[in-house]
């Protein structure tokens, strides 16, 4: 299955609301560490529901805002929820990410959540992003599939769509490649997530307690940061 039919189905099935509730407890430690200004433009690599560039323009006056993603389904949710929460400076397009409908040098900063990973070129991706971030301009690339968090690797078997697991020195080592400075990595606790006592274990989910909290609280969403030169 494409990207594409993955996402659109889960559109369909009000699964784009889920992604916003299930990521938001670290989303928003991104969201909030991004050095934006006013009057800059900003990318939301993956958008889905659009929920970060709409957190993005309640406490920024952005030039613009645009939210790609690769399901068009996902692309008219997204356009639908901005309509309805009156965020009129942002945008949404279709687009792919090794390919990006965008000029050189028109971005200020763009932010990725559980997105990147899906890309069938990541590399090229993340070139694609050099390419239209102006000088100075950052990158923030959010996952939770990541080599490091053992609890994540057996996501792959419940998606039909290929997805890339690197580790955190590879990301850094691929922003590079790419032309980008790596300017920080680091991990975001998931202090929210509700974690029950000892004597509650084993769950649904998960065997032990110890699992449960490396997971969401020492393992998190791993973040990179670069700059382009």
């Amino acid at each position: 299955m494409s990207v594409r039919e993955e996402f659109d189905a889960w559109a369909a099935d009000g699964r784009d609301r889920g992604m916003e509730e299930r990521h938001w407890h670290t989303a928003r430690d991104v969201l909030a560490a991004m050095p934006v200004e006013d009057g800059d433009r900003v990318l939301d690599l993956g958008t889905g529901s659009g929920y970060a560039l709409r957190a993005l323009a309640d406490t920024h006056e952005l030039s613009h805002g645009v939210g790609l993603d690769g399901a068009p389904e996902m692309a008219g949710n997204a356009r639908s929820y901005n309509q309805s929460e009156g965020a009129e400076t942002l945008s949404v397009t279709v687009g792919e990410f090794g390919s990006l409908p965008l000029a050189d040098d028109s971005v200020d900063h763009v932010f990725s959540m559980e997105a990147f990973y899906y890309s069938s070129d990541p590399v090229k991706t993340l070139r694609e992003l050099r390419r239209v971030l102006v000088p100075g301009g950052t990158v923030h690339i959010a996952v939770n599939y990541y080599e490091e968090n053992v609890h994540s690797h057996d996501w792959q078997e419940n998606i039909d769509v290929e997805m890339t697991r690197w580790s955190g020195p590879e990301y850094r080592e691929a922003f590079r490649e790419a032309g980008l400075h790596v300017a920080s990595q680091r991990n975001v606790p998931d202090r929210e997530t509700e974690i029950p006592a000892t004597e509650a274990f084993p769950t649904d989910n998960w065997d032990t307690r110890e699992a449960m909290v490396e997971r969401y609280r020492e393992f998190g969403t791993l973040v990179t940061v670069g700059v382009a030169p």
